[in-house]
């Protein structure tokens, strides 16, 4: 299996991954003609050497057009789906640019398809993410996977103001990722950037098992005194077609408690982010049924769910350890229905077939909202995939 890793040295931005992508072996004529079926968006693209701490690095900028028109995540979206790049290319896009909408919604308090995105901005974004896209389907990359994100800190300067460094979107971006502090006064992570490794990366944390090919440099555009501005994509073949995930098990036996307040304890143990819970029948000391409460979730969650468990239980303690799982490759894309457009997760198994699945939620909700049952959603999610395979 094709696979890429982030090797976030001193963060990420949408130029600096077109970048890297273009030093992995990208070639620029192709994306340029590949960027030019986005129609009626002014830009042109510069791409050169940048020699950083002695690297070799090839440096992307977007020289955009003033008096473009605002651009809202609506017209984006209409933008990406009218042109005339591959079916790949627009889902992959879409799918990073969604991210980002819903991220700046939530953090500003608007719906995604409101959220507006200022025009020169809006043309980096556009071009960066698309380009993103492009690049890493030419290369055939299957799985992503990144290190732990270093973050800066400070202030910068938005159209909305004066903002804390991560910025907020970038923040709800990077939920359920490592990140650790660096000592960067600055913005070393974008919200572009974020969006990328949000929609792409299914694994996290240490590099993946595989066989080096490539290796390619993205510079940045500042200068920092403890490390090369640099982002690293190593390109290479994975040992396995598994993916692999390090997650932490939460257990305790619980056998005093009222059976009413699972539901309740479940209910936060998930809002705070929890992978699974599950619970269990088990026979405890002095022969009493007893309850077996088992919670998975990402390493750095510990605390947060131990303290839901603790706070919400009568246990007086949890046991904790970490597991290796091995998971399928997967991917997130929009899907075109005769019930509308519904979000699929996509998985490929280890023959190579994929499978699609709808997202539970949206499609109970669309079986309600249409009066049909809810496996001819299903079905029918499995046909329009298939046909377009």
């Amino acid at each position: 299996m094709r696979t890429a890793y982030f090797d976030l040295i001193s963060g990420i931005s949408g130029d600096m991954t077109v970048a890297a992508l273009l030093d992995l072996g990208v070639p620029r004529k192709r994306l340029q003609e590949e960027l030019g079926k986005l129609a009626n968006l002014e830009f042109r693209m510069r791409v050169g050497k940048k020699a950083v701490n002695g690297i070799r690095a090839v440096r992307f900028q977007v020289l955009a057009a003033q008096g473009q028109p605002r651009r809202s995540w609506a017209d984006i979206r209409a933008l990406i789906e009218r042109s005339g790049l591959s079916a790949e290319v627009k889902a992959r896009g879409l799918a990073i640019f969604s991210r980002l909408a819903e991220a700046e919604g939530k953090i500003h308090g608007v719906a995604p398809e409101e959220v507006h995105f200022h025009e020169v901005g809006a043309v980096d974004s556009i071009v960066d993410i698309v380009a993103a896209a492009i690049g890493t389907c030419f290369l055939g990359i299957d799985e992503f996977a990144c290190s732990a994100v270093p973050l800066g800190r400070g202030l910068t300067r938005s159209l909305h103001g004066v903002l804390p460094v991560p910025a907020p979107a970038t923040l709800e971006l990077l939920k359920g990722f490592p990140v650790e502090g660096a000592h960067i006064e600055a913005e070393n992570v974008t919200p572009t950037g974020a969006a990328i490794l949000s929609a792409l990366v299914t694994e996290k944390g240490e590099a993946p098992a595989m066989r080096v090919e490539r290796t390619g440099y993205g510079a940045g555009t500042l200068e920092f005194a403890d490390r090369p501005n640099v982002l690293r994509m190593v390109l290479g073949e994975s040992a396995s077609r598994l993916g692999h995930e390090r997650m932490l098990v939460m257990e305790t036996h619980i056998d005093d408690m009222n059976p009413e307040f699972y539901d309740y304890v479940l209910e936060r143990l998930f809002a705070e982010g929890a992978r699974d819970v599950t619970l269990s029948p088990v026979q405890m000391k002095k022969n009493r049924p007893g309850t077996l409460l088992r919670v998975v979730a990402e390493p750095e969650q510990r605390d947060a769910l131990a303290g839901i468990v603790l706070g919400e239980t009568s246990t007086l303690g949890v046991r904790c350890y970490l597991v290796d799982r091995l998971v399928l490759p997967r991917r997130t894309l929009k899907l075109k229905t005769r019930f509308g457009t519904l979000t699929v997760k996509v998985a490929e198994e280890p023959g190579g077939g994929k499978r699609a699945t709808p997202e539970y939620d949206q499609a109970r909700k669309v079986a309600v909202s249409r009066k049909v049952p809810l496996k001819a959603v299903y079905d029918e999610v499995t046909r329009c995939f298939m046909g377009g395979q």
